[in-house]
């Protein structure tokens, strides 16, 4: 079940908040677990038996490590638990990349490939097992006491928000949340997520899919059909597809978080507006950059080694991240790429762009992230090459596409770069994070997105499936 689609947003979810805000408090954390069992059920109805499964067992492993003082006991209960998620992670989502991968290699010397049957990628595996990993590691570093009963972990890890996309909700974040949010549910609170679950609804139908639409189109071009000028639309309409899909899959998060008396952290904040690519990876999925650099480059010594180890922490952490994002060659490029650049600015490119100013930083960075969403986007290695070849080659054709798609480009671009214009940011402050509008701007803002909500919902109406990005990953 997607967000954006209308079993969701006619069905589910207004039944869903009407019998929550009807629910006694103590009985809330029942109903919101109910609902997320059936609403990843509807996707996956035999991996949600795994899930429940192995969040049980940890539940009380986790338990053990809280209640033991003999430090290497807890020590290996936590390797237990570590591997156990990480472990189901690592069978259904890289199992088939592995063995491809064996299979290759062993034809290569004449070989007989190994018999497998490939194993089917359950939707928001890796988001279960970071937030999963939290837990564990929240608990063994005695930064938060683990939850009191089943049901609650079991509400943490499934909650169904965030449950298939993100954000990555460390433990220590939304433990007490978990136990008691009266203070949350306000009046306040329910118009504010309503207001974000509209902007990123409208983000994904009325932005993300058309110029996914156009994407798709070219990158499935081969070779000899592509040229410079439709390279450089299908990647640029990528680049804004990417974000839009994504921060819109976020601010639906939040904003059902914030309606159910949740406060999730944010994912995203402008960053396409990164003036080098250590702010870039400040500001894009920023919970992902938390944990990588909280329970990885950290743990591993982060800037409290010799530069050659620290440059070295780097790279490894993003071709971790990259790999996290999909059993590829191309993802583990990607993230290599984006680890070279983490290095470069360390070495000499901050030096730079502070010389250079503000705009011109702005577009390098973001050039260097277009060319970084070519490897992400592309599916083999061959049309990596192939396609950043093109976008240089000068090689020029006629291409029609539509006038919707040129205005949607331009509304794209506009709300990206917006903020670096002190009204733009006052603006995106109004809409996102003031915690109390007057009654005259409820009624516009109520306006404006009932509006909205009309608009996406008449274009999911009459357009098919369409998932969201990082359902993959």
């Amino acid at each position: 079940m997607v967000f954006s689609s209308t079993l969701f947003l006619f069905y589910f979810l207004p039944i869903f908040l009407i019998v929550y805000n009807l629910t006694p408090h103590k009985y809330k954390n029942y109903w919101a677990l109910f609902a997320s069992l059936l609403f990843y059920a509807w996707g996956a109805p035999k991996f949600v038996f795994v899930v429940a499964s192995v969040i049980i067992v940890d539940y009380f492993i986790v338990n053990k490590i809280d209640s033991s003082d003999n430090k290497r006991l807890r020590q290996r209960l936590l390797a237990v638990s570590v591997v156990l998620k990480v472990g189901l992670l690592a069978y259904f989502k890289y199992a088939n990349f592995f063995v491809e991968n064996l299979n290759y290699v062993i034809n290569l010397m004449g070989g007989e490939n190994v018999a497998w049957t490939k194993v089917a990628l359950p939707i928001g595996i890796s988001f279960f097992t970071f937030q999963a990993l939290t837990y564990s590691v929240d608990v063994y570093r005695k930064v938060h006491k683990p939850l009191k009963s089943i049901a609650d972990y079991l509400l943490y890890i499934l909650l169904f928000p965030q449950l298939i996309a993100g954000p990555i909700v460390r433990y220590n974040e939304i433990a007490d949340q978990l136990n008691d949010r009266k203070e949350f549910e306000t009046i306040d609170n329910k118009i504010i997520g309503f207001y974000r679950f509209v902007i990123g609804l409208s983000k994904k139908v009325l932005i993300a899919n058309v110029l996914g639409a156009e994407a798709d189109k070219v990158f499935a071009l081969t070779e000899p059909q592509l040229t410079t000028n439709i390279a450089w639309v299908g990647i640029l309409s990528y680049t804004f597809q990417i974000y839009f899909d994504f921060s819109g899959y976020s601010d639906m998060a939040i904003g059902l978080g914030r309606m159910m008396g949740f406060k999730f952290p944010e994912n995203f904040n402008n960053p396409y507006i990164s003036q080098n690519i250590t702010e870039f990876w400040r500001r894009w999925h920023i919970t992902l950059g938390r944990f990588m650099k909280d329970y990885l480059y950290i743990p591993l010594g982060g800037n409290k080694v010799t530069v050659k180890r620290m440059y070295f922490n780097l790279a490894f952490v993003f071709i971790v991240s990259g790999f996290w994002h999909g059993a590829a060659w191309n993802f583990i490029l990607w993230g290599a790429f984006h680890g070279f650049f983490l290095i470069m600015d360390r070495l000499f490119l901050l030096k730079v762009f502070s010389k250079i100013g503000k705009i011109p930083s702005v577009i390098i960075t973001s050039f260097i992230t277009i060319i970084g969403w070519v490897i992400f986007r592309a599916t083999s290695l061959n049309q990596v090459i192939f396609y950043i070849k093109e976008l240089f080659s000068f090689n020029f054709s006629n291409y029609y596409v539509d006038s919707k798609f040129w205005y949607i480009l331009i509304v794209a671009v506009l709300f990206s770069y917006i903020t670096l214009l002190k009204k733009g940011l006052k603006l995106e402050q109004f809409i996102f994070f003031k915690e109390k509008y007057s009654n005259s701007q409820i009624i516009l803002l109520g306006v404006l997105m009932f509006i909205l909500l009309i608009i996406s919902s008449a274009n999911i109406i009459a357009s098919g499936f369409n998932p969201f990005i990082y359902f993959r990953f």
